[in-house]
């Protein structure tokens, strides 16, 4: 478990490659960018053609945009991705005996079809020491409250607030807290028995300027329809995975408020969350900003409901794009002060934006064309990076299998989802994702 332990007195986290070999962080991430700095330089040699030939019809300058941002800096992301997993190699779990006593915060809102749940995967903790339960009724208007109230669980707190939105409920339970670390915690989420002695050991045994660990969410109603099939695998390949690559470079950008541990006192210093849609991110970033590392815990899991429906997944989506531009608004300094790993990492976010535009006007129309015989955007050459898609799915799937097996639980198997995952997903996200970039830049109504 204690994958996060400094070695040296200049913090340098470190992890078994071998039995009695250690290669330092610093090193790793400057592994992982150089093989991938040379695939992207390779990428753009064997790119040649298909630029020169797409510049008869665009001109030069537009062929080697869209080159770039369809091909190469993706192609430079994944093998980021790719080798940072190959190298990150966590310990065993070691599970600490003296755990400390922590508070659970919910914010719940009409909630009445899976608080039961939620509430019942706290009472199956194995967790040692005691637990708080802060619950804060939102202003709801179905049979919540009375379900909570009926559950009848110890040590447990009730707040009735007005509606106002998911950061005043945080911010009106974090009043209540009375521990010393705070997991904030979805009504919809239901926690691995181990969950949160996973979490808090994860926490104990990172460096002292830790503030956040975040739990691994995953699907929990995968089943109910094709668009929660292909969440799942984006849950429990992409999501998990970026957040192990994060961690493994000293800091994971979202402490998601489905799942995360947090120290109390510093949340409270830093004025809790603020009146945005995200939130979670935008908090992140401001403890970032402020000095603090977040952590990631892969074995502490928590599975959450996700959207059934396209349009519940896009509003969905739309809300996530908005809190990264809101995560930049309010912490843009963080690009150019004091550079490190981490921040590095946030840097790499401005790409989306533009990858997703360039997906979703000029990808998705050379599909189109394909289809009518002109391989002008897509063709031979866009279907040679499946192979490299491919493996590092295989590769995300054989960590995530490693996980499960500690935790005894059994991966469901959907052949059918995960082929869809690969061959359609971003062309789904990028349009969605673009809509709520637009949305957040143009200011449009915040809808939670």
């Amino acid at each position: 478990m204690n994958r996060n332990n400094t070695l040296s007195q200049n913090k340098y986290l470190q992890i078994p490659f071998y039995e009695d070999f250690y290669i330092p962080v610093k090193y790793k991430f400057i592994i992982s960018n150089t093989i991938a700095i040379v695939w992207f330089v390779l990428s753009c040699y064997i790119s040649c053609g298909w630029v020169i030939s797409l510049s008869k019809h665009t001109t030069l300058f537009p062929a080697w945009f869209i080159v770039l941002f369809i091909a190469l800096i993706p192609g430079y992301l994944n093998m980021f991705l790719l080798t940072s997993l190959l190298l990150d190699k966590p310990p065993k779990f070691n599970q600490k005996d003296d755990l400390p006593p922590v508070s659970l915060l919910i914010a719940a809102y009409n909630e009445e079809k899976c608080i039961a749940q939620t509430l019942s995967s706290i009472k199956q903790q194995n967790y040692t020491a005691p637990l708080e339960i802060i619950i804060v009724d939102d202003g709801s208007t179905d049979k919540t409250r009375d379900i909570i109230l009926k559950a009848n669980m110890t040590n447990t707190k009730l707040i009735k607030n007005n509606h106002s939105g998911k950061a005043a409920a945080l911010n009106r339970g974090l009043q209540e807290i009375s521990h010393g670390h705070m997991i904030t915690l979805d009504a919809d989420t239901f926690l691995h028995p181990q969950a949160v002695t996973r979490i808090m050991t994860r926490m104990l045994s990172d460096p002292n300027h830790t503030s956040a660990v975040a739990g691994c969410v995953l699907t929990k109603n995968s089943r109910d329809s094709f668009i929660t099939q292909l969440q799942k695998w984006d849950y429990f390949l992409a999501i998990s995975s970026i957040k192990r690559q994060q961690s493994l470079y000293q800091g994971t950008l979202v402490a998601q408020g489905a799942f995360s541990l947090f120290k109390t006192e510093i949340v409270r210093s830093l004025g809790g969350w603020s009146n945005c849609i995200g939130e979670d991110i935008v908090f992140t970033w401001g403890m970032i900003k402020a000095g603090y590392r977040i952590g990631f815990e892969s074995t502490a899991i928590g599975f959450t409901d996700v959207p059934v429906t396209f349009k519940q997944f896009a509003r969905q989506r739309r809300r996530w794009s908005r809190g990264m531009i809101e995560g930049f608004k309010n912490h843009f300094n963080l690009l150019y002060k004091n550079i490190s790993m981490t921040k590095f990492l946030i840097a790499l976010d401005l790409l989306f934006p533009i990858i997703d535009f360039t997906y979703t006007f000029v990808y998705i129309p050379g599909i189109v064309l394909a289809f009518l015989g002109k391989f002008w955007i897509a063709g031979p050459m866009t279907l040679a990076v499946l192979p490299l898609t491919f493996l590092i799915n295989y590769v995300m799937y054989k960590h995530q299998s490693t996980v499960f097996g500690e935790l005894n639980l059994t991966i469901r198997r959907n052949h059918f989802g995960f082929i869809a995952y690969t061959l359609m997903y971003q062309l789904l996200m990028s349009p969605v994702c673009v809509w709520g970039y637009l949305e957040e830049i143009f200011g449009c109504m915040k809808r939670w």
